[in-house]
């Protein structure tokens, strides 16, 4: 392929990525990228937890996110057992955190609470749903970069379980506001371990060229420690935090990462006589978003991570801290696809005689900003119906007034594809609803539940109205 000033897509010649092949069966699906009681109904379309498709667009119009509850909630059950069995005769046993910034709303939070796993959030809103959904304080983490001083007594007056502290100025403000109130903030401490997981440069977060954490290199790590201990009674240092990035589908980025971690917790023990009881190794677990993807189960997580832990422990000649996770996207994600209707159809020529549909359907980059932020990948099916059409190049774009507004870049479809067709992109239970926006004042779609035939919407559609309360003029 030829390089194009305006990028690889405008090069002569471009057709679909090499690992997308023409499919056998355009109507078949893919296990590994839906949730578990997504299938086809006698009529061909989509079902979902005993719910057609049609049913759903009827009922609540489209776009919509579409969550499995069963699927959702046996991801969380899944690891909180898998790590609680695998972690239970190696030191302090562990913990798994739901990574809230993948998709929170109430119901969601008060699943994770009556599932009994822990909740991680980063913001006073998030905060506040976990509070709405009545999750106990010791349950919960508060991550961020840039904590406010309201956030932070918020976090301290609900009883928060652990803050993790990202810079200097965090424990400054938050050993004031501790003092102030008269209460101990249980912290860790952020490291970033210069491990860059092998991902896409904007969500590979342990490297030392970006905003979160202390450096494990520069020393910064090291003094954040000091600097806390030094602040007793109000701080009380629990342990330390890395984070290696997102979509990662090995532990090797992990066992770098466990490795010089646990140098620095050894060193801890080793200068201040303290033996921290918590080490947290983040979460980044990959999921499926399309036939390229090969994510690890749990139960591979968990043992690689405890054999490195162990492993490293031993060399280090320390007891095995408590163990904490945080997936969020391996939860979330696979349970939930993306209902649109398809409004127009338009083919265009490519080089070398080969065609590509644009299918515009009533989303777009308001509803899954992740294909144009990350250039991210997605898959899609026919969902309303089958057919016996041929498989057509398609890219699934949205109703924005914006060339990126992309939701599916390249997938085969039928060729009888119309206008009215329902499609379903799978896999966006994760940032989708999260990072969603406004977009040329397009209210945001509702998130919608099913379950044992029954469809609940657990987040409502916003209509214009909402939009016009917001504008003071």
């Amino acid at each position: 392929m030829r390089a194009h000033e305006a990028g690889a897509l405008h090069a002569d010649g471009y057709g679909s990525p090499a690992w997308l092949a023409l499919p056998r069966d355009v109507n078949a699906l893919i296990p590994s990228l839906w949730a578990s009681s997504v299938g086809r109904g006698t009529d061909g379309a989509l079902t979902v937890g005993g719910v057609s498709v049609h049913d759903l667009a009827r009922e609540i119009g489209t776009p919509a996110y579409i969550l499995d509850e069963a699927d959702f909630r046996a991801r969380a059950r899944d690891f909180r057992d898998t790590y609680t069995e695998v972690f239970a005769d190696l030191g302090g046993g562990a913990d798994v955190y739901y990574a809230g910034k993948a998709f929170l709303c109430t119901e969601v939070a008060r699943w994770i609470r009556d599932d009994d796993l822990r909740l991680d959030v980063c913001t006073g809103g998030e905060l506040a749903v976990a509070m709405r959904a009545g999750m106990p304080g010791a349950r919960l983490g508060l991550h961020g970069n840039n904590k406010s001083v309201p956030e932070l007594e918020q976090a301290l007056r609900y009883g928060v379980g652990r803050i993790i502290v990202d810079s200097y100025d965090e424990i400054d403000r938050l050993t004031d506001v501790a003092r102030r109130l008269d209460t101990v903030a249980r912290v860790m401490v952020r490291v970033t371990v210069g491990v860059e997981a092998h991902t896409h440069e904007f969500i590979a977060t342990a490297h030392e060229d970006q905003k979160f954490g202390f450096s494990l290199s520069g020393g910064d790590a090291a003094e954040a420690v000091r600097r806390i201990l030094g602040a007793a009674p109000h701080l009380e240092l629990i342990g330390l935090h890395s984070h290696i990035g997102s979509q990662i589908f090995d532990t090797s980025g992990f066992e770098v990462s466990a490795r010089r971690v646990l140098a620095l917790h050894a060193a801890v023990a080793k200068e201040h006589g303290v033996e921290l009881p918590e080490l947290d190794l983040g979460g980044g677990f990959g999921i499926a978003y399309t036939t390229e993807h090969d994510p690890l189960p749990p139960k591979h997580l968990a043992a690689g991570m405890a054999e490195i832990v162990d492993r490293e422990c031993r060399a280090s000649g320390v007891s095995v801290p408590r163990i904490s996770v945080e997936p969020g996207r391996a939860i979330a994600g696979p349970s939930t696809f993306t209902l649109y209707e398809v409004g127009t159809v338009k083919v265009v020529d490519l080089d070398g005689g080969a065609a590509r549909a644009y299918l515009s359907v009533d989303g777009g980059m308001s509803d899954n900003i992740r294909t144009a932020l990350y250039e991210a990948n997605f898959s899609c099916t026919l969902a309303g119906r089958t057919s016996t059409a041929p498989p057509r190049l398609s890219r699934v774009v949205g109703k924005h007034c914006e060339s990126g507004d992309i939701v599916v870049m390249d997938e085969f479809l039928p060729a009888d594809v119309a206008p009215g067709d329902l499609l379903a992109v799978p896999g966006t239970g994760a940032y989708c609803r999260s990072l969603s926006s406004q977009y040329n004042h397009t209210p945001r779609p509702p998130v919608v539940a099913v379950r044992d035939g029954r469809a609940r919407v657990l987040v409502r559609r916003e209509t214009v109205d909402d939009l016009l309360a917001l504008d003071v003029g």
